[in-house]
Parts: structure tokens; sequence; C-alpha cells
């Protein structure tokens, strides 16, 4: 039996889309939604499309990878239903099909794994195309803080199961990377990459864990994840929310910020939830390039990103070398390096 998610060349990345539209529209038959049209989003860990209707608003529909389980899908929807529960926090929420069930395992081409689908209310907003206010800056580091507050009181049962993101996915990650560091950068730059690679997997394995700074997180905060609707930010997409320290989760809304607008997240988050160790920065940097690093093994593989990819080095080993240095910069203004000169 063949994987649904079969796309390692650009004719199998167009079977797989050919398979999903059939399986989304014989999915969207099944729920109660007079829908009057389907829009492809995006092909990544899941196959999206937006389900539009004139009167019943708009929905997310998700065929998933093979590579998560019925119990891990069923797991963010109960996540999820929890923080629907806070006020001010605007999340994704699961529609039942007319079976009663919010996963559907669905029919597909002979020979193929049959995929799980579901389907979401869309969270209406839009993303913020130019740079954020000190009022967006402030409004998503709030959010944050409730997120993380409501997570510290959900009660995880056994059956409740989702991934852990820590030194061992980290790992995992950096051996994607191995594979194709060359496309974008030089030998001398990626011995820079190993020494950070080294000390953050040092530094997270010595740092203690407990209830006040560990839980589930949505591990996938950037800006691309957040809408803005009447200058309310929401967060969305969390196929990725997993067991993880809550500081993960802030670096990874930091890393697109300047110095400034990083100190006015945190900030506005700790007006939410206080951080409660004097020595967060330097566990909070450590995710910061870890979040960077795994960004660069995801799209590594990806060789439309690898124009990206090299103009985005000059920022990201002028990080590292600072980083590995045991220089702070999270406040900072960082200069550019010269990649030719490493």
């Amino acid at each position: 039996m063949k994987s649904f998610f079969d796309f390692d060349t650009e004719e199998t990345r167009k079977s797989l889309l050919s398979r999903a539209r059939n399986v989304a529209l014989s999915a969207i038959q099944q729920y109660e939604v007079e829908w009057n049209c389907i829009r492809f989003i995006q092909l990544s860990d899941t196959v999206t499309y937006k389900i539009e209707t004139d009167t019943m608003g708009n929905y997310l529909l998700r065929i998933h990878s093979e590579r998560v389980s019925k119990e891990e899908i069923l797991s963010e929807l109960v996540f999820l239903n929890e923080l629907r529960k806070v006020k001010d926090l605007v999340v994704p929420e699961g529609i039942q099909s007319r079976c009663g069930s919010y996963i559907l395992e669905c029919e597909t081409e002979e020979g193929y794994r049959k995929p799980y689908v579901t389907l979401m209310r869309w969270v209406e907003g839009e993303h913020w195309s130019s740079e954020f206010t000190d009022s967006h800056v402030y409004n998503i580091g709030a959010m944050i803080g409730r997120l993380h507050k409501a997570s510290a009181s959900l009660d995880t049962t056994v059956d409740f199961v989702r991934p852990h993101w820590g030194s061992a996915s980290f790992r995992q990650e950096v051996a994607k990377l191995e594979r194709y560091y060359s496309r974008f950068l030089a030998d001398e730059s990626w011995k820079r990459y190993q020494e950070a690679i080294d000390k953050i997997i040092h530094q997270f394995d010595r740092m203690q864990r407990d209830a006040r700074n560990y839980g589930v997180i949505h591990a996938d905060l950037h800006s691309g994840n957040v809408v803005f609707h009447n200058e309310l930010p929401c967060p969305i997409d969390f196929g990725r929310c997993g067991y993880g320290y809550y500081l993960y989760d802030l670096a990874g809304a930091l890393l697109e910020l300047n110095p400034q607008h990083r100190r006015l997240l945190i900030q506005a988050y700790e007006s939410v939830v206080e951080l409660n160790t004097n020595d967060y920065v330097r566990d909070l940097e450590c995710f910061f390039v870890m979040v960077m690093i795994e960004n660069y093994c995801h799209h590594s593989s990806n060789l439309k990103e690898i124009p990206s990819l090299i103009d985005e080095q000059k920022y990201a080993l002028a990080y590292i070398n600072e980083y590995i240095n045991d220089r702070s910069f999270l406040f900072e203004m960082i200069a550019p390096v010269d990649t030719e000169l490493i």
C-alpha cells in the first residue's frame, strides 16, 4: 500500500493534488455544509482547502499526512476546544460530520492508504502585510500569554497524544539538514552551525522542566500563523502543537521582530504570565537559534527555497556567532556578517 502523501517529484506532486481534490470533494459531502466553492490553499504537512459558503461562514478542510495518527489529530482538537473557553482567545474549531465524527477516513485511489480528513471552522481575519505596530506586538504577546496560561491548566490524560519538541526532535531535524546544508552553506559556515547545534542540545538537556515552564504549546507561532480580526490577533494552524517549553513558543514569535519589539512582546506576555526564571533570556536565546535552525532544516530540501536561504545566512550566521561566543543578542541590533569571509 503506497503512501497517500507521495510527492518526491513534480509528477508525483501533481498526482497527489489530483487525489487530494477528489478526497476533498468526497469528504465535504459528509458534512452539513452548503458550500459553493473549494479553494486549494497549500501542500505542506497537510493538504488544505478553504471551503466557502454563502450563509454559513467559511471552513478549512485538512487532509492529513500518515505521519500523524488519529489519536494525535483528536488530541489537537481537544486542545483547541479547551482554548476556545478562554476569553479573548479565538482559535479554530473542529466540526463534526453527519455521522458525529470529528475525523473521517476517506476512500481514495486503489493502492493508496486512506487519509484522515478534518473540517475546521475558518478563523476570520487577515495576515498583517506591513510592519507590526507597537499595538500589534503587544497584543500578540498578551495572546501568547493567554494561550500558555490556558495550557498550564489543561488536564492531559493518557489518551492525549501529541509530539514532544525537544532535543530528540531537534536531532531528527538536524539529520535532514546534514543532507542538504551544502545547497546554501559553505563548509566553514556549516562548522559554525554544528557548534551552535551542539551547544543547543547541551543547554537544552540541562534545563529544569516543571509545570510552570513546560506544557502543550502551539510550536509554530510565526507571523504566518497569526491573523488579525478587529485588531485582535488569532493563532491559527495548530497542526504542530505538542509538548514543549513555553519559551520555545515565544522564541518562534520573536524571531521576526526587532529588539525593541522583542522587549515589548515579552512585557505583554508577562502582563498575563510571569516568566519564572531569572535566566530566561539565556534560555530564550537558545530557543531563538534552535527555531531558526529548525526553519532551515524544514526548507532545505525544497530547491525553490534555496535562494532565500542563501540571502538569510548573513543574518543567521551573525546570530550563531553571538550565541556560540556567549554574547547576549536578544535585545541588541546585530550586524550581518560577510558570508564570503566565513
